[in-house]
Parts: structure tokens; sequence; C-alpha cells
């Protein structure tokens, strides 16, 4: 399943420092989940879903979307 944190992230003008402060997570951890290299925890999900006032669901693709 593919993760599209990179996409929403930028469409809603966020940089990725500004996400970590806003998320809580650290930059090079949001940095190695937006290259799929660690994949987040259920908290970090959240946490980044809330920053980003999205749901979680927005960061994944889907075919029901």
């Amino acid at each position: 399943m593919k993760m599209y944190l990179w996409e929403v992230r930028t469409a809603k003008g966020f940089s990725l420092m500004a996400l970590a402060q806003k998320s809580g997570i650290g930059k090079s951890t949001l940095n190695n989940i937006e290259n799929e290299k660690v994949s987040p925890t259920l908290f970090q999900l959240e946490m980044i879903a809330i920053a980003l006032d999205a749901h979680i669901t927005d960061l994944f693709e889907s075919e029901y979307k």
C-alpha cells in the first residue's frame, strides 16, 4: 500500500520542518516515513493527520476512495 504523505503535506503547503513542529514528530522520522524507510505507528499517523487537518485514510492509496 503506497503512502501519500509527501503529496498531502506539500498540497497543504507544509514544509517538513513545519509538519514536524505541528505534529511533534521529528523531521528525520517524517522524512523516513515519506521515503518508506520506516512504517509509522498508528499514533504517528494520527498525529500527522491531525497536524495536516486530514483523515488517516487520506495518507494512503485506496481503491475505495
